[in-house]
């Protein structure tokens, strides 16, 4: 499981660079491995040497603000949450901008997520910023390396090779521990990422929504309204998804009636999402098949 010696080096050195007035920033966005990434930092630096911070959406489950507090309890320390205050809800970004994806990506992302994270970036100093990659994620880690070197970013999965399940069960550990902590509803569902389970995430793939719509039809229509709003407005199909043959609304359109819907298309499993942190849906890594599948506008 272990990264070898000379990545134990390597933390050990970064340890030696941290102190109070330039901390490790380390991203907490609900998921496990941003969770294990957290406790590692932690373990690591020092409690006193790490500022763990949430970028809120409002836009989760309850069971991830449920979690989010457990969290505190098992780092023994409080999670700074920040957000953008020009929203009240996600909702409101895309009926704002008439979309739910743009060329860099999708749109309550960018808002909610990157441009927040950089606001806080500008403001405040650290040495490093910690990121949940694991160790399936070298490339998306090598990737954000490249092109946000001002970000200093710092993968303590990849240091030690933790693979996701590995996260999982280090928090089965913790709980056997006598903590009060178990994983957001969204993994007890089989989704694979807990992204923005309130809506469902926009830049989930056509197996993500087909699951969607098996276990919460409601939050597909309501969904397939805000496309059809979004689509009235604009005077062109705005869809969050896409295949060989176009666009494909969640549901049937009354004006374009002739273009597919959800129902429509053969039955695939969801596919992994990125972890939400302030990096999904942006030009900052290189897209995954799921994300390849959204209708980028």
């Amino acid at each position: 499981m272990l990264g070898g010696l000379k990545n134990l080096e390597i933390v050990m050195i970064q340890i030696q660079k941290i102190n109070k007035q330039y901390p490790v920033i380390a991203w907490w966005s609900g998921g496990v491995t941003s969770a294990v990434t957290c406790y590692l930092c932690i373990l690591w630096f020092g409690v006193e040497n790490v500022r763990v911070v949430f970028i809120d959406t409002k836009n989760e489950d309850v069971s991830t603000y449920v979690f989010k507090e457990q969290c505190e309890k098992w780092y023994g320390c409080k999670i700074e949450t920040i957000t953008n205050t020009n929203y009240e809800t996600i909702q409101d970004v895309w009926y704002r901008f008439n979309s739910l994806n743009v060329s860099t990506g999708a749109i309550c992302s960018s808002t909610l997520k990157r441009d927040v994270r950089r606001k806080f970036e500008s403001h405040n100093n650290y040495s490093y910023q910690a990121f949940g990659f694991d160790a399936d994620e070298m490339k998306r880690a090598k990737a954000m390396s490249s092109n946000n070197a001002k970000s200093n970013p710092f993968f303590p999965l990849l240091m030690v090779m933790l693979l996701k399940k590995d996260c999982f069960n280090i928090i089965t550990s913790a709980k056997s521990l006598f903590l009060e902590i178990d994983i957001p509803e969204s993994y007890k569902l089989g989704y694979n990422n807990n992204n923005c389970r309130k809506t469902g995430c926009v830049q989930g793939g056509i197996g993500y929504w087909q699951k969607m719509d098996r276990d919460s039809p409601e939050k597909v229509d309501a969904m397939g309204k805000v496309e059809h709003d979004l689509t009235d407005r604009k005077g062109s199909p705005v869809t969050m998804l896409k295949n060989s043959r176009g666009p494909i609304f969640l549901r049937k359109h009354p004006i374009f009636p002739e273009i597919q819907i959800l129902a429509d298309v053969e039955g695939r499993e969801p596919k992994p999402l990125l972890e939400c942190n302030g990096f999904c849906g942006t030009n900052d890594l290189i897209k995954n098949e799921t994300e390849k599948e959204i209708n980028y506008q």
